[in-house]
Parts: structure tokens; sequence; C-alpha cells
């Protein structure tokens, strides 16, 4: 018999080689309809997988995000055996799940392809689903491998089986479909009763651009047909509020083909919100004891291979530039932090006066690849909120806790409400990808873990999330469409101060190195102003809308009264505008609605006599009318933070 922990706590005994289906079978008949997968010691199992010796055991439904990943990696699979029986010949490359989702990159040779397709593959998928095939794993040799794919003449899977380990290589079977893959897998297609395939791109094999680019086909499945149905009404009004879509509309930022690809051009309007988010943070880094600083776009090479950025990000980084100087080499910065650890440096240091906080709004570049690059979510060229603390050991972890006060303070006064503290601590299986001592990676870690204890965040632990020279504590923030988002994040650095031999001066007199906290309450300016937009749907909050209101004057001859209102409003640090368009009131109001305005105000004949203004609110509101001075309070009251 095998000793079965459940995640209750409970321990039940079954026999040697009992499957999780079977636990579940013993539970209740309910729940065993519902298992997709099963998570065996913390690692994800074909229910139908026998269990041979004691352990812990989770069973995944629909619930668990583990049990959809299992759901869709499996209507991976079903994709491929409709295109397959479909278009027979064809190669295939990679079919993961993710986050929303699967998808399948696909070799058609010379076909032609195109989403005028997917009613056809969607139709056979369901067909196959309905025959309720099993998922069957089997463990082959890598010599047996090698051979069924060379029989095939499949090149995708031969490259990627040479560089699998011989005796940890598995094939999954379901109907005629056989495919190399890790698993795990759900019990049958039967489970899959709805499928939408949502998109068709392409991808280079292996993201490489010198190599064949495969069509990627996306879909996306669930296990009852009004989830879908759901699911499709979420991604219309997902559709609305796309950044990319209403950053156009809202005229806050481009991009230019001729500027470059991932290098966003701020419009006056999105400077304005970008310039009111930077002055919200400034005030209360202020308040919180930060000094500013500002540093060069640019840095020698020395400085990044010194921070350990050149050999960690030296693939992901522009090509350097040189001077005229032989063998003299400058790169566009990667990070800030280098930076600032210089700046440390520029004066000896005491135990009285740290900690020292340097805050920055600086700019940093990447080269994403082209096909990564997404709105403002993904660039090239992107502002971080950037801080570095640093501070005596004995001061790590009330500084964590105080950054952690400053990113709750930013989300509250942005309507971000629902998010997790993600603690991202090392693979410790792969510690190469890291610098830094073990030592210093657990006096690291364990602050982080005190601190978010501490101050009562809901956490969840994720191994090899670190970055490479520390862990860090990420806020995975939900918006209002319940999408995740990683947004601000805190780290804490025992090896940079090292690498940089920064110091200070104990009360004993004797030298010391001081910790370094890294922390981006926003992460960077363009993910955060996407994930904003998408949030509110372009409807910011009126202390942070670039224009708070719009005058409508009824015709030509109500506009120096509206020109003498906008001068006093405006003098009352709140900002608007006047449409002088010779068109009528009616059109004017539904063009500033188009615009997402927060308010109108309306100037004609009847106001003037009265001295007042009629106000609508944006959402078809109409607040009557009130006086200027009142309208003024009204907006100084909402917008004060």
């Amino acid at each position: 018999m095998i000793n079965i922990t459940l995640p209750d706590g409970s321990v039940r005994q079954y026999e040697k080689g009992t499957t999780a289906m079977q636990i579940a079978q013993s539970i209740s008949e309910g729940l065993a309809r519902n298992v997709l997968g099963a998570e065996v010691n913390g690692e994800v199992w074909d229910a139908s997988r026998a269990i041979e010796e004691d352990a812990s055991v989770k069973l995944l439904t629909w619930n668990d995000d583990k049990g959809k990943s299992t759901f869709w990696h499996s209507s991976a699979h079903l994709l491929a055996e409709a295109l397959e029986a479909l278009y027979p010949g064809i190669k295939f490359g990679i079919g993961p799940a993710i986050e929303t989702g699967f998808y399948y990159d696909v070799d058609f040779g010379d076909r032609e392809f195109s989403s005028d397709d997917f009613k056809q593959i969607e139709d056979k998928m369901l067909e196959l689903a309905k025959q309720k095939e099993v998922f069957e794993r089997k463990a082959v040799s890598k010599a047996d491998a090698l051979a069924y794919f060379t029989a095939k003449g499949d090149e995708y899977k031969l490259d990627l089986i040479k560089d699998l380990e011989d005796g940890k290589i598995t094939f999954y079977t379901q109907g005629n479909f056989t495919d190399l893959c890790r698993g795990p897998h759900i019990p049958h297609t039967g489970v899959i009763k709805a499928i939408k395939l949502t998109n068709v791109a392409g991808a280079y094999w292996r993201g490489d651009e010198t190599r064949k680019q495969l069509t990627r086909i996306y879909g996306v499945s669930f296990p009852k047909a009004s989830e879908l149905t759901e699911y499709l009404k979420f991604i219309e009004e997902a559709k609305k509020r796309d950044h990319r879509k209403l950053g156009k509309e809202l005229e806050l930022f481009a991009f230019s083909e001729k500027v470059g690809a991932g290098l966003p051009l701020w419009l006056p309007k999105g400077a304005t919100l970008r310039q009111k988010l930077q002055d919200f943070l400034q005030r209360a880094q202020i308040k919180a004891g930060y000094e500013p600083v500002v540093t060069p776009h640019i840095g020698h090479k020395q400085l990044y291979v010194t921070s350990g950025h050149y050999e960690k990000y030296g693939a992901d980084a522009f090509q350097p530039i040189h001077t005229p100087i032989e063998g003299e080499e400058f790169y566009l910065k990667p990070m800030n932090c280098p930076h600032h650890c210089e700046i440390y440096k520029t004066k000896p240091r005491s135990y009285k006066e740290l900690p020292v906080r340097f805050a920055e709004f600086g700019t940093v570049y990447r080269y994403e690849q082209s096909g990564e690059l997404h709105g403002l979510t993904r660039v090239r060229g992107f502002t971080q909120d950037d801080a570095h603390l640093f501070c005596r050991p004995d001061q790590v972890k009330e500084e964590f806790k105080k950054v952690i006060d400053l990113v709750l303070y930013v989300f509250g006064a942005l309507g971000f409400n629902d998010y997790t503290a993600q603690v991202s601590l090392r693979d410790p299986e792969n510690k190469t990808k890291y610098i830094g001592t073990d030592e210093n990676w657990d006096l690291a870690e364990a602050a982080i873990i005190e601190a978010a204890s501490e101050k009562g965040l809901r956490t969840v632990i994720e191994h090899g999330e670190a970055a490479f020279y520390g862990p860090k504590l990420d806020f995975m923030v939900k918006d209002a469409l319940g999408r995740k988002w990683q947004l601000g994040t805190i780290q804490v650095d025992y090896n940079l101060p090292e690498r940089f031999e920064l110091e200070y001066t104990g009360s004993d007199n004797q030298k010391h190195r001081p910790v370094m906290i890294h922390r981006a309450p926003f992460g960077s300016l363009e993910r955060f102003v996407a994930v904003l937009i998408e949030h509110c749907g372009g409807q910011f909050p009126l202390w942070l809308a670039p224009e708070q209101f719009i005058i409508l004057p009824v015709s030509e001859k109500y506009e120096e009264t509206a020109k003498s209102l906008l001068d006093s409003l405006n003098n009352s640090d709140i900002c608007g505008l006047i449409d002088f368009r010779d068109e009528k009131v009616g059109r004017k109001i539904r063009d500033a609605e188009l615009k997402k305005i927060p308010y109108m105000l309306i100037v004609g004949e009847k106001e003037v006599e009265n001295g007042t203004v009629s106000v609508r609110k944006h959402g078809s509101v109409d607040l009557g009318s009130m006086s200027p001075q009142a309208f003024k309070e009204l907006l100084i009251k909402e917008v004060t933070v």
C-alpha cells in the first residue's frame, strides 16, 4: 500500500500503482468526471498514470490553472490531428498551451492557408472530440523516436529529438495521431465540447529569423459551449479596450517606420498623461525620502561587464556604439542600476546616512525581436520609474516594507485593487543562470518572504522567475476584464554592491557592503499606460485625464465667453479646451463622448444671460446648470489625489 496525502492534509491508503483517476473515483464519481489531470509531488501528471510510491496528490479540474493548461495542451494535439486528416503530409513544429488557449506551428508546404479555413478545421476537431479518443502515453528510445519521425519525414520533430536525453522521451497518441510530447494530457478528447480558432500568424522555427517561417494557428477550447459564448463576449470587449486602438483614437501615441519599430512617439495628449503619472509618483517619492538623479542614455561597455548585464543581456542589446578611439565601445543602456551604483560611489558613505534612495525616470533600450513587439506592452525603448535604495543589512526588511506601501498606494490611486504578490526565487536546479553566492541569495530570499508576510500580502512562490542578480516581488494585477498583468516589482540585491565594490563606514569604523533594493511601482511607463488604458477603457480618472473638460459654444457668438471661461478654469490647476468647430452642439457632444472627455460645458444664450454653464458628464449624464465657480469646486475636489 502507498500513502496519498490530499490538499486538505488528509492521508488515504491505496494499492501501489493506483492512478489519480482511481483516487478521484474513490472520493466521488462527480469529481472523477471533472478531473483533467493531477499534480503529483508538485509535477503535473496524466490522471491515468500509475503512482508507485507515497505522494502528495492534488486533483486538477477546469477550475485550476494547471488543469486548464492540460486541457488546452490536449486541444493543441486535437488541432494537429484534425489538420493532418485534412492536409495529409503537413509537418508540425510545437503545440503548447498558452495563457488563454493554445497554438500549433505548422508547415503546410506549398498549400495556401488562411482564417477562411478555420470553420472546416473546427468542425473536424469537434467530430474527433466526440469519439472520446484516449490520450495514450508511451516511453520510447531516442533511436526509435528518430526512426519514427524520419519515416514520417518531419524534420522539425527530428530537430527537437536531437536535443533530448535518451530514456526521457515520450510519445502521446490519440486516434490516428502520434506526437512527440512530455505531456500531460486530459483523459480523453470527449471532455472538449467547444472550440474556436482565433488567429493565424507567422512564426520562425525556434524563433530564429534565419530559419523557415511556419504557420502558427491559435485557438481556445472549453468543456462547456456556454463558456465559449462568454469568452467570445470577453474578446469583443477586449477589442474595444485594446490600447493600440484607443491610443490612436484618443491621440495618445503613435509608431513610425522611419523612427523604428518598437520606439513609441508620445503625442501631446499622451505626453500629458505620462507627465501626470510621473508627477504623481515623484510627489509620493519625495515624501518617502527619495532623491532624484539623471543618468545618460548610453554607458561604456565596461560598466555593463562589471554589472553582469553585458553577459546576461548582450544578445538582447542594440549593437555597440563605436567611437573614434579604436576599441572603445558604448551601449544604449539596458538598465539604470549600474549608473546608480556609480552615483553611490561619488563620495564616502557613513552608516548614519543610509538608506540612500536614488530615483530616476530612466529610458532603457532592449532589442526585442520584431515578432515579439506589441503596442506599448513590448517595445525596444521604454522608461522605467526606477529607484535604487542602498541600505544596511539591518534595514533591508523595513525598507522593503516601505516600498510595498508605495506600490500599493500607486495601485489604489489608479483602481488596481485585485492583485497577487509573486515571490520570484531562483531555480534551485539551475543556479548557473544567476550571479552571487548561495549565502547572499538565501539572505535576499528570506528578506522578501518575511516582508511580504508581515505586510499581509496574498502571495504565490515561483521558482526560476528571479532576476539574474537577485530575487524579487512581482505584483500580478488583474484588470477590469480579469486579465493578469505583471506591473510593479521590488528586488533585493546583495550582488551588484559586491561587483561595484560599494562601501559604507559602519559604527565600528570598518568598511561594510550595503544591500541594494531595486524598485519600480509602474514597471515601465509604456507598459503601465497600456494596461491602464485597457483597464479603464480609455476613461481615465479625472486627475489623470489629459483633457478634463471641453467647452462647447452653441455658436460663434459665444466663443469669447468660452475663452474667458477657459482662462478662469485653467488658472485653477485643471485643464481643458474649447471646440471651436462650426458644428451643431449635438455633434460636438457626440464627438466629446467618443474622445472620452470627462466633462462637457455648454455655453449658449441662456447660460450667458444667467451667468452659468450647462454641465454634462461623460456617459450622457446631465448635471444641469451651475455657476463656473461651482464647476471649478466640483473638479478641484475630484482631481485631488
